[in-house]
């Protein structure tokens, strides 16, 4: 009898053990094929399609519905992980009793997190389009096979959220691509492997659907208008003098836009004005009529974001578009170098108002601003991280933080900052200093 027992003990042993491996390679299979199809690029994975190859298309296929991909992968994952657990318990239980159940533990935490998971997943994230394209086809008959459970999974898994109040959309991908993008960004900045202007130019483009006109646009207080009563040669002087090309026309009141003038057009109109009149030089140009030159103006809600504002300006062939709130009075303009300028940064040329940086500091490390500068703007400037969700400028953020319009010398600290107003204009800060605060040491 003692011989049957040990070939039979012998044959458990060993079929049991081939088990065990086998169960391991398929967990490495789930595991490399999950990071795979996870990290592959889905731009490459195109790329690779058009060039004619099949798996790529399917794993392009596989991917677009990430949560029935990860669910069926991860269930079979688990049925292997799980099913190899037990085997090697009761492999080791009858060798060593039971004492063999921890033996069991330690030795599958060992073989499952190497060869299970760290190898297979190590592999796969060295070139994942490649590894995607070779898994694709077995993991999408896994993923026909388990779709059922995975489905019903699924559907329980909405309907325990949403006893909690949890609401789920079930066509949302896991992962935001926007918040995926704007992560990576930020990681790369901090490693040192992305330049903080490559960041800000792409963020700046990433985040054109999500701001409005309002945010950047040049204040009503501050823009340069042509008063159409005026006279023509005053007309002509303030178009000469003005570092804009185009300029608002007002009549009666500012908040009458009547019209919008190039300076292009104005001064070629000037001169064939002139040139009929002949000898009568500069005087001809009493009976000229700005209203005659001026296009009709483009207005725009506030609440247009800056992508749809963009568009606009590149369907309408214009740059220039005045911005009114909801009862239609004027409250800016914006212009196509505005949102560029969202991108890219600020754009200068040889007519810009010189030529001082707008963020300068002191010895001490105070950050001299003015009122109107933008909370965006001087972060992206300081790389500091100010809050803009209340308030477009720094002198807005003090006002909102204060509760009260500060007098000339009085200083405040918030968010990690020190701020001190310099000059006021009636109830506008105009110029105030801004710096860090040290660290308190105890």
């Amino acid at each position: 009898m003692d011989m049957p027992d040990a070939a039979m003990l012998d044959a458990t042993f060993w079929m049991t053990t081939g088990a065990i491996f086998v169960l391991i390679l398929f967990s490495a299979f789930f595991s490399g094929s999950e990071t795979a199809l996870t990290a592959a690029s889905r731009g490459k994975l195109r790329a690779a399609q058009d060039r004619g190859s099949k798996s790529a298309e399917m794993a392009l296929k596989i991917t677009e519905d990430n949560e029935r991909l990860i669910g069926s992968v991860l269930l079979g994952n688990n049925l292997v992980n799980i099913l190899a657990t037990s085997l090697a318990t009761a492999l080791f239980t009858r060798l060593l009793g039971d004492s063999g159940v921890a033996i069991a533990t330690l030795a599958m935490t060992f073989l499952v997190l190497i060869f299970a998971e760290v190898l297979p997943k190590t592999y796969a994230i060295t070139n994942p389009e490649a590894a995607a394209a070779r898994v694709a086809p077995p993991i999408r008959v896994v993923i026909l096979i388990f779709s059922p459970v995975v489905a019903a999974i699924r559907a329980l898994v909405r309907l325990m959220l949403r006893v909690f109040g949890v609401k789920t959309d079930p066509d949302s991908h896991i992962l935001a691509v926007r918040e995926e993008i704007a992560g990576a960004l930020q990681l790369g900045h901090s490693e040192g492997v992305v330049d903080r202007e490559d960041r800000d130019r792409i963020l700046g483009a990433l985040d054109l659907a999500e701001r409005t006109v309002e945010e950047i646009m040049l204040h009503r207080s501050g823009i340069e208008m042509i008063n159409a009563d005026s006279d023509p040669r005053a007309i002509l002087q303030q178009c000469l003098d003005s570092s804009h090309t185009r300029l608002p026309i007002f009549r009666g009141e500012h908040e009458n836009i009547i019209g919008v003038v190039h300076a292009k057009d104005l001064l070629r109109a000037m001169y064939d004005f002139m040139a009929k009149a002949g000898a009568q030089g500069f005087d001809a140009l009493d009976d000229f009529r700005i209203t005659d030159v001026m296009m009709k103006p483009y207005f725009v809600p506030d609440t247009t974001t800056l992508a749809d504002q963009m568009r606009n300006f590149l369907r309408r062939r214009t740059h220039f578009a005045l911005v009114v709130d909801e009862y239609g009075s004027l409250e800016g303009l914006i212009t196509l170098e505005d949102i560029l300028e969202e991108i890219v940064g600020e754009i200068t040329d040889e007519h810009d108002p010189a030529a001082e940086q707008q963020v300068r500091a002191d010895e001490e490390g105070w950050f001299w601003l003015d009122g109107g500068t933008t909370i965006r703007d001087l972060n992206r400037a300081t790389d500091w991280a100010l809050p803009d969700d209340e308030a477009n400028t720094i002198a807005g953020l003090v006002i909102h933080e204060a509760q009260m319009i500060p007098t000339v010398g009085q200083k405040f600290s918030f968010h990690g900052f020190r701020m001190e107003v310099m000059e006021r204009e009636n109830n506008r800060i105009t110029r105030l200093r801004v710096r860090p605060q040290t660290p308190i040491r105890t």
